[in-house]
């Protein structure tokens, strides 16, 4: 393992947390661990089994039985409602002012939290969820959403049926808690401000206009993406917002179904695995099942693009790689809302033009169930997986639906040395991630030899969950790191271990709370496909952090038809190496074989790829083995271009590298530097022209990039 190790405070603000207040009172407080499963009990012939009581089930905690303490049966009606019109009424002619009529107050989620801890809120009814994630679809996809959530409202609700409307754009609200007023439903959707996020829609960049939040009345904010910077080119932001709604609705024992409607889960680079499967263990928890429906309905796809793309150039739409790259895009885009559906137990709507199914199918999986509870007699928090196992021994004919399992909590305080060292390792294996500290995390790869690459990690995390500790004069904040990296069997070819311990004076301390912090590591490996997992902890409060993904290096000795090239790293700043906050190593010969330290200065890369108009942009990336021929030098040309709303913003002079780098094996290095300050702010598409002129080779890699006023 080859490593360097910074830690960069970076210029963004974040908030700061108030100190508790001091109070006189003396609190007992007892914790239970009250576990809820919802029962789902048939016969042979599908239909639901009613009539049994408490004595006639059994439940068991990995093998040990239970006392059930909660028992309730939701016997839910499939009785139609009739149909209601949903077209807005003609406005009357004006007839002077008239009195003020107070609209009803909207419920917060402090409502869900006055009910007693598995106490039965909503009896025989059927609690369905309508999310509308208004950042992902396009002003088309959004109303056929908004006319199949209408249909459904006004033609298929059952006398049973309870919905609460939620809405996504930079943040999640509860617009409307769960109700059966169709009327205030229906109004609700109609309000629906469709198109205000079209401009961050995955597949049209635009310019940035955050929308302001609405006020109070619009609903109740359970969710706010903590900033620009870590949000804007980050699934992790909805799948968060989802685990948000799913903690809400977690305080009610009742069965819900979350109608997730969505025009896919795009990705952007390196997406956190470990976010999508914290997510779904949290419904999973709090009994919800997810209902995706991708609002872009059945897609027809001609070869060269529809209507709105301009026309292409090249020999892909002939020999049919360009559909094939269309076709998987909206494979990826569908494939986490097949997860989310199949891991917690509901059915995803992909390609049907009717979306109102989707909805329909949410209804029709929430039959008359069985609410059980038991107080666990597994104290211990220790973070694993129990598993649950339910019979009803007087029948047992009978087929029974419910959750496998729970994960159990885990608690920071009291923790010694060695339990914390334990937890770190533990978190390293455990299947249920921690997302208390959210981070961005970007891997690049350069080659060093024919059969080994540099692989350099980088890590950013927001310095405002960072807590400090009062020692003397100092403020001392202490982080732990712990990754590893497997191969395609599982094995570990790789990992690392760090503590930074940080100490600084009160007038640093204030800034470090307001700024990024970025870590970088980076290790030795031969070409293959691999898994990184890495664990961050903040040591004053123990929050834990983890990012899971796959990459793959590449071998470029196989690479015969295009351009070999490392990764392109894009970058806001050159740190000087004596500016870090915390190094881990000094070691001066590593430090020389760093592609991107020089000079004592150290590439910075932009990992959330945001940057200011005061900032510079910086691009590195090497080129291998260029074609050379006797007598003539190699000449590798290279451009760099942003482009935005599809046309042309910048591009720089060609630069043009006849020389292979002294102490690299056949290696041509490039760096580009464009200051932004003429640039509007906006989102761009930045993009690197390299060509191999006497080989006839080329490449075009490009990433996306917001620049803020």
């Amino acid at each position: 393992m080859r490593r360097t190790l910074i830690l960069v405070l970076l210029g963004l603000t974040a908030g700061a947390q108030q100190p508790p207040t001091p109070t006189d009172l003396v609190k007992f407080q007892v914790s239970t661990n009250l576990v809820v499963v919802n029962v789902t009990v048939k016969d042979k012939s599908g239909n639901p089994i009613l009539g049994l009581t408490k004595d006639q089930f059994q439940i068991f905690e990995d093998d040990k039985p239970q006392a059930i303490s909660v028992f309730e049966l939701q016997n839910l009606s499939h009785e139609k409602l009739p149909v209601i019109a949903t077209e807005k009424p003609p406005e009357e002619p004006d007839q002077g002012p008239k009195p003020e009529v107070e609209k009803p107050k909207k419920k917060t989620e402090k409502d869900l939290e006055t009910a007693a801890e598995g106490e039965l809120k909503y009896k025989d009814r059927r609690l369905l969820v309508l999310f509308f994630d208004l950042a992902s679809m396009k002003p088309a996809e959004e109303i056929r959403a908004q006319q199949a959530a209408l249909k459904f409202i006004a033609e298929q609700m059952t006398a049973s049926d309870l919905v609460c409307l939620m809405t996504f754009k930079s943040s999640l609200t509860v617009d409307v808690d769960f109700t059966d007023d169709r009327e205030q439903l229906i109004e609700a959707i109609q309000n629906l401000p469709i198109g205000e996020m079209a401009e961050f829609s995955a597949e049209s960049p635009g310019p940035l206009d955050l929308p302001a939040d609405e006020e109070e009345d619009a609903g109740k904010t359970l969710f706010t993406a903590d900033d620009a910077e870590f949000n804007i080119f980050n699934t992790d932001r909805k799948l968060s917002a989802l685990e948000s709604a799913v903690k809400y609705l977690g305080t009610l024992p009742e069965k819900k179904a979350l109608v997730y409607l969505s025009a896919g889960v795009g990705r952007t680079g390196v997406e956190n695995q470990a976010q999508l499967r914290a997510t779904i263990n949290w419904a999973i928890r709090s009994n919800v099942a997810f209902y995706p429906v991708d609002a872009r309905g059945l897609v027809a796809m001609p070869p060269a693009g529809d209507a709105t793309q301009a026309a292409v150039k090249g020999t892909a739409i002939y020999s049919g790689a360009l559909h094939r790259q269309h076709f998987g895009q909206l494979h990826e885009k569908q494939e986490t809302l097949y997860s989310l559906a199949a891991d917690t137990g509901g059915k995803a709507l992909l390609d049907n033009n009717d979306l109102t199914l989707g909805i329909v199918q949410a209804q029709k999986d929430i039959n008359t169930y069985y609410i059980l509870g038991y107080y666990s007699t597994n104290a211990a928090e220790d973070g694993k997986f129990r598993r649950i196992r339910v019979r009803i021994p007087s029948r047992p004919d009978a087929k029974l639906e419910y959750r496998s399992g729970y994960f159990a909590n885990k608690v920071w305080k009291d923790f010694t040395a060695a339990d914390k060292e334990r937890q770190l390792e533990e978190a390293m294996q455990l299947e249920n991630p921690k997302t208390e500290v959210p981070m961005a995390l970007e891997i690049n790869w350069f080659r060093t030899t024919s059969r080994s690459y540099f692989v350099p990690i980088a890590i950013k995390l927001p310095g405002a969950v960072v807590g400090m500790a009062k020692k003397g004069k100092d403020q001392i904040a202490e982080l732990d790191f712990a990754g590893k990296i497997m191969d395609v069997k599982g094995k570990t070819v790789a990992s690392v271990r760090d503590t930074i311990r940080v100490k600084l004076n009160d007038a640093n301390a204030s800034e470090w709370t307001k700024k990024p912090i970025e870590y970088d590591t980076g290790f030795s490996l031969p070409p293959g496909r691999y898994k990184l997992r890495f664990v961050v902890r903040e040591n004053q409060t123990g929050k834990l952090g983890t990012f899971d993904t796959r990459f793959e290096i590449p071998d470029l000795n196989t690479v015969w038809t295009s351009l070999r090239m490392s990764t392109v790293v894009w970058a806001n700043q050159f740190a000087p190496l004596s500016e870090a906050v915390a190094s881990a190593t000094n070691d001066k010969k590593l430090l020389a074989m760093h592609p991107l330290v020089q000079e004592n200065r150290k590439l910075v890369p932009s990992i959330t790829k945001v940057y200011r108009r005061d900032q510079n942009l910086y691009v590195y990336f090497e080129v291998y083995d260029p074609r050379m021929e006797e007598g003539r030098p190699p000449s590798v040309a290279a451009t760099l271009s942003l482009f935005r709303n599809a046309q042309k913003a910048y591009e720089s002079t060609p630069v043009r590298v006849t020389q292979l780098a002294p102490s690299r094996n056949r290696t041509m290095p490039f760096q580009f530097q464009l200051p932004l300050k003429d640039l509007e702010p906006g989102q761009y598409i930045c993009q690197v022209n390299v060509i191999d002129e006497i080989g006839r080779k080329f490449s075009f890699p490009r990433a996306p990039l917001v620049l803020l006023p």
